[in-house]
C-alpha cells in the first residue's frame, strides 16, 4: 500500500532513543531508513536488555522498518561510501556530541557539497550552538535541566523524572517535523538545509503553562503532584481498590459531578462555586474528595462518571495498557516477525491517515544485515569489492 513518504531516503546515523525514534517515526509513515552502524559493534542501545533470544528487545522498539548497513566512518574508504549514499539520499540525521562529525571531515558543510538538496538534521543535548554546546547529556540530564523534574513531583516531595524518556523522544518528534517541513521547503526551493534540534529546547518548549505562569505573575510554580494548577478539580483520588483519576474543568462540569455523586451541598458552597475559588481551595476540596472516592471501586466511579461525561479514567498499568479493547481497535499493540527473535510485539503507529496510512511492515534489522543489498543496488559494487570491504573491516 502507497505511505506518504514513499520515495524518501534517509541516512540514519543516530544510536540509542533520540534519533532513532524520529527515523522510525519517518518508516512507519514510508521512509527508506538507511541505518548506518558501527561494524560488529552497531547501535548502542542493541547491548541493552532485556533479550529475546540475544535480541535486544530495546533496540528492537526503536528501530522497525529500517535497513542495517555496518560502515567505519573513520576510514577514507567508509567516508567515500558515506558520501556517494549522501549523493542518492534526501536526509542524513546524526545525533552525536556536535563537533564529532567535524572530526570524522562529514559535517554538513561537506556534505551539502556533494549534494545541495540534503536535509542534513542533527539533534544533540544542548545544540549546535551557545555555552552548553560541548556538554554530554542523557534524557534524565534534559529532564533536570530542562525545568521538567523541577515540576514533577509531590508538593515538598524530591524531584521526580518522568518514567518515559520526554528528553529524547520529544527531540525525536521535533526532528521529524523539522525534516518534513524541510522536505516540503525543498520542493519549493530545490535546496536542501541543516536542521539543529537540542533536547534542552525542546523541554523548554513543553513549559507552556509554567513559563506563561511565570512570565503573568513572577511566581515560580513549584510542585503540585496530579493536580492542575487553574483548572480544579483535577487529579488522581485513591478508591476503594486503586485509584481514580478525574478531570473537571469549567463549572458546568462541576454542578453535573455534585449531582451525580448526591454532594448538592458543594454547590452552595461558597468555597467552591466558581472554578477559581475551587483552585484557591483545592487543599480541602481534595480531602473531601478523598473521602468520597474511598467509599467505592474504580471501575464503579468510572461506570457512573462516564454515563454522566464526566472526563475519568482509571490509572492503568503496562500490562493494563497493552490488553486495553480500545488501545487493541486502535492497532496500538503489533506483532511483527524478527528472523532471529521470533514475534515480537511493540507500540503501534499513532498517526492514522486515511489514504496513506503508516505500518509496521518490516522488523528491526539485524546488524549489517543490509550491507550487500545496499551497496549492489545504490552504489553498483561488485561482490568482489563488497568482500574486499568486509575483510579490511570498513564494513
Amino acid at each position: 500500500m502507497h505511505k506518504a513518504l514513499d520515495g524518501v531516503r534517509i541516512l540514519d546515523l543516530t544510536r540509542v532513543l533520540a534519533g532513532p525514534f524520529c527515523t522510525m517515526v519517518l518508516a512507519d509513515l514510508g521512509a527508506e531508513v538507511i541505518k548506518v552502524e558501527i561494524p560488529g559493534i552497531g547501535d548502542d542501545s542493541r547491548s541493552a536488555g532485556p533479550f529475546i533470544k540475544g535480541e535486544s528487545s530495546y533496540f528492537m522498539s526503536l528501530n522497525r522498518g529500517k535497513k542495517s548497513l555496518t560502515l567505519n566512518l573513520r576510514h577514507q574508504e567508509g567516508k567515500a561510501i558515506l558520501k556517494g549514499l549522501v549523493n542518492r539520499a534526501d536526509v542524513l540525521i546524526e545525533n552525536f556530541r556536535p563537533g564529532t562529525m567535524d572530526k570524522l571531515e562529514l559535517d554538513y558543510s561537506v556534505l551539502v557539497a556533494e549534494n545541495p538538496r540534503l536535509i542534513y538534521a542533527a539533534i544533540s543535548g544542548f545544540g549546535q550552538s551557545g555555552p552548553y554546546r560541548e556538554k554530554p547529556a542523557y534524557d534524565f540530564i534534559i529532564q533536570g535541566m530542562g525545568g521538567v523534574m523541577g515540576l514533577t513531583a509531590h508538593p515538598g516531595g524530591p524531584p521526580t523524572r518522568v518514567a518515559v524518556a520526554i528528553g529524547d523522544i520529544t527531540a525525536g518528534l521535533f526532528a521529524a517535523i523539522g525534516i518534513l517541513s524541510a522536505l516540503r521547503e525543498r520542493d519549493v526551493s530545490g535546496r536542501g538545509q541543516m536542521i539543529d534540534v537540542a533536547m534542552l529546547d525542546c523541554q523548554v518548549s513543553l513549559l507552556e503553562n509554567p513559563l506563561a505562569r511565570y512570565f503573568a505573575t513572577q511566581e515560580v510554580p513549584v510542585p503540585i503532584g496530579n493536580t492542575h494548577p487553574t483548572l480544579n478539580p483535577t487529579g488522581a483520588y485513591p478508591t476503594k481498590d486503586r485509584y481514580l483519576i478525574i478531570g473537571i474543568g469549567n463549572d458546568s462540569l462541576w454542578k453535573t459531578f455534585c449531582q451525580v455523586v448526591d454532594r448538592k451541598q458543594w454547590l452552595e458552597d461558597e468555597r467552591f462555586t466558581t472554578n477559581a475559588k475551587r483552585t484557591e481551595n483545592s487543599a480541602h476540596l481534595g480531602e473531601l474528595l478523598a473521602d468520597l472516592f474511598r467509599t467505592r471501586n474504580t471501575a464503579d466511579w468510572v461506570e457512573l462518571l462516564e454515563n454522566a461525561g464526566i472526563p475519568c479514567g482509571p490509572i492503568n498499568t503496562v500490562d493494563e495498557v497493552a490488553n486495553d479493547p480500545h488501545v487493541d481497535f486502535r492497532k496500538m499493540i503489533v506483532s511483527i516477525e524478527h528472523a532471529i527473535a521470533g514475534e515480537v510485539k511493540m507500540a503501534g503507529v499513532p498517526i492514522k491517515m486515511s489514504r496513506t496510512p503508516g505500518a509496521v511492515d518490516t522488523p528491526p534489522p539485524i546488524l549489517g544485515e543490509h550491507t550487500n543489498e545496499i551497496l549492489q543496488n545504490l552504489l553498483g559494487y561488485q561482490r568482489n569489492k563488497i568482500k574486499a570491504l568486509r575483510e579490511k573491516e570498513i564494513i
